[in-house]
């Protein structure tokens, strides 16, 4: 007989086991990812590199990225969060201590495609090691409490980089060569901690006990067998799941997101410039909007209802988004264009928990770590292109206001997408065919 369980006191008692810790990695992994931007401001002359030596380097953290992380995610799978995330963080943070002792361009480039490589599969790994953990209809909030983490980084990573290149001179460094090192150490530091203390599976968790495991796991059956009755019980190959039409399209999808968002590093600085304040004060504005992504993301998740349908909180918000950036452009008054950009950016974040319950809908298992992993990699292209692509166009029209109506027009096609991706997806629903890929 079965003891009866609060199924949402179980479901937050385990968030709180394990999402403050995981929100942390996260947090580190994507300040490990911006410390670049912050060393650029001394490493550039430092090491006599040209602006496109360094752009090139910075990007080539991408193609590591997307070249690793399927593999990453199938091997994650097999050896289990625990391990394999303990391996991510050590090898990523080995990468950016070396970073420290950069010499020349040739060696900026293959350390930053390391970087790419080693830390590849994390971000997707956490999304899979989720569905291990909580029912369908609670992943949206969870995954909006693993997004705080990159928010939070965000608020703090400017004041951050800017304490540490003030460092300059201590232990006889320079202060980019500091900023490398104390945002590498935590990493490493942090990976030996995620290998003792992170429990690979419910199975292995102590802060569960008998009945709420057993209750965990029969419901997480419950809903693979509903998968497997409509056909959705994934590929015997994993590597297959890359050849699904719905998982190139939910990659293709989520482009125009990060994309989109990228206007907010392009054009807030210089709306709160326009204030007339100091560099330093200006750093600390800019804290502002991601004050209000973070209190999005903690918010609209934490009633399942309301991010169970995309269209309403996909579409919506990022035709709201991109209303608020072209009226960052065309409202006169800096305070107001400063208002759009923060509720921009709200916009194009609170998307992301609704999109990643999407995979779980047509993917389990190794199916659902490769297919994740691959929608993930190819969507992280849109920081690639838009790192390349904004600035062309703002040198090739001599305005300003063009690379805002591009990335406008992106996240209004995104959300505009939606409604292909959802036709697509309930089609396939609805025939209960097995797939044949």
């Amino acid at each position: 007989m079965h003891i009866a369980i609060d199924e949402q006191k179980l479901i937050d008692k385990m968030a709180w086991k394990l999402m403050p810790f995981l929100g942390l990695l996260y947090l580190v992994a994507y300040i490990d990812r911006q410390n670049v931007s912050y060393a650029k401001l001394q490493m550039v002359a430092s090491l006599g590199l040209s602006e496109a030596s360094y752009g090139l380097g910075a990007s080539l953290f991408f193609i590591g990225y997307l070249l690793f992380e399927v593999p990453s995610n199938v091997i994650l799978h097999k050896v289990g969060a625990r391990i394999w995330f303990a391996r991510i963080m050590f090898s990523w943070g080995l990468v950016t201590l070396a970073l420290a002792y950069t010499q020349n361009a040739t060696m900026f480039y293959i350390l930053r495609f390391l970087l790419g490589a080693t830390e590849a599969g994390f971000y997707p790994g956490v999304l899979y090691y989720l569905t291990l953990w909580f029912p369908q209809k609670h992943r949206s909030r969870m995954i909006g409490y693993f997004l705080i983490g990159s928010s939070i980084a965000n608020m703090i990573g400017a004041p951050i980089g800017g304490a540490l290149l003030d460092l300059d001179g201590l232990f006889g460094m320079q202060g980019w060569q500091l900023t490398f090192i104390f945002t590498g150490l935590p990493a490493v530091a942090l990976a030996f901690v995620v290998f003792y203390c992170l429990p690979a599976s419910p199975e292995q968790a102590s802060f569960l006990n008998p009945e709420e495991r057993g209750w965990l796991q029969r419901r997480l059956a419950r809903e693979q067998k509903e998968l497997e009755q409509t056909g959705e019980s994934g590929h015997a190959n994993p590597f297959k799941t890359l050849l699904d039409y719905r998982v190139l399209l939910l990659a293709f999808f989520l482009i125009f997101f990060p994309l989109s968002s990228y206007g907010l590093s392009y054009w807030l600085p210089t709306i709160v410039k326009s204030f007339g304040v100091g560099n330093t004060l200006n750093g600390f504005i800019n804290m502002i909007p991601w004050v209000l992504v973070t209190l999005v993301l903690w918010w609209v998740p934490r009633k399942p209802g309301r991010t169970e349908d995309p269209i309403r909180n996909i579409l919506f918000p990022a035709l709201f988004g991109a209303v608020c950036l072209i009226g960052s452009v065309y409202f006169g008054n800096p305070f107001v264009k400063f208002a759009m950009l923060c509720l921009a950016a709200a916009c194009s974040f609170t998307v992301l928990p609704c999109f990643w319950t999407l995979p779980g809908r047509f993917l389990t298992g190794a199916s659902a770590a490769a297919g994740i992993a691959a929608i993930n990699s190819i969507g992280n292209l849109g920081g690639f292109i838009a790192q390349n692509v904004v600035p062309m166009i703002r040198e090739s029209t001599g305005s300003t206001i063009a690379p805002m109506l591009f990335l406008a027009a992106c996240m209004a096609f995104g959300g505009l997408f939606t409604l292909v991706v959802m036709y697509c997806i309930r089609r396939h629903e609805r025939t209960l065919v097995p797939l044949s890929v």
